[in-house]
């Protein structure tokens, strides 16, 4: 399953963006641009930053998340991981996807992914570029890449006790997720004290999260739906990603 150090970039950035839930009808939602920061801790320890920002690009939107490990953990473990996706102003907010990169370094690991959409043909092309596999993949409708399923979640109406279903497609095997509201809830992190309501992706254990369950992440109970702060168990401990700024 691996060192739980090794994988809190993978595992922060989950719970960061498989965040919201809910039922009709659709809350004001995130604003564009908008650009939060975060700090990335493992049992208590601090181990690095992550980014995430949505922009307006005139006739597309563009997402760029980013997460790095800080100067303690690169002495022996260096993570440089980023992704983009790009989508058509088509559609539900905040958009049609077009394409989906992601590259992560993390120690001597490199991946490099890419997924192209064609909602039209219902279909997406998997690239890994690492080692040249390719998968044609059958997608159902309004299926979004991982990153904008996270701001149409959030542009979604919460209510605890409900739940919303998504497509997604991160890889090779589309996935259809429950995100369950679970309570609302007053806490406060390094950006402020919020009102939040706190919310549970059902995700496929593999990995780090193989026998796991207790994926958090904690949403303002407001319009905007800013995810302040996510925590879920790994194999030793926990890892916590809360809210430090940004522009929202």
């Amino acid at each position: 399953m691996g060192c739980p150090v090794k994988n809190f970039v993978r595992t922060a950035l989950l719970c960061i963006l498989l965040a919201a839930a809910g039922a009709v009808p659709a809350a004001a939602g995130p604003r564009i641009p908008e650009k939060l920061t975060y700090h990335l801790s493992w049992t208590g320890i601090a181990v690095g930053t992550a980014e995430q920002e949505i922009l307006d690009r005139g006739d597309a939107v563009r997402i760029v998340s980013s997460a790095r490990s800080n100067g303690w953990l690169s002495t022996f473990f260096p993570v440089d991981d980023r992704t983009e996706s790009i989508l058509d102003k088509v559609g539900p907010f905040p958009g049609r996807t077009r394409g989906f990169r992601m590259l992560f370094k993390e120690g001597h690991r490199v991946r490099d992914r890419e997924i192209r959409f064609y909602p039209l043909g219902m279909n997406a092309l998997f690239l890994d570029h690492q080692n040249g596999d390719q998968a044609r993949v059958a997608l159902e409708p309004e299926t979004f890449d991982i990153y904008s399923s996270f701001y149409y979640l959030r542009h979604q109406a919460l209510q605890p006790g409900r739940s919303l279903y998504v497509n997604v497609l991160d890889g090779k095997t589309p996935r259809r997720i429950e995100v369950r509201v679970l309570r609302r809830e007053r806490i406060k992190v390094p950006a402020g004290e919020f009102d939040t309501l706190v919310i549970e992706p059902m995700v496929q254990p593999e990995g780090v999260f193989e026998g796991k369950r207790g994926v958090c992440i904690w949403l303002t109970d407001d319009d905007r739906r800013i995810p302040v702060k996510a925590q879920t168990k790994v194999t030793v401990g926990s890892v916590t990603a809360v809210l430090t700024g940004g522009s929202y």
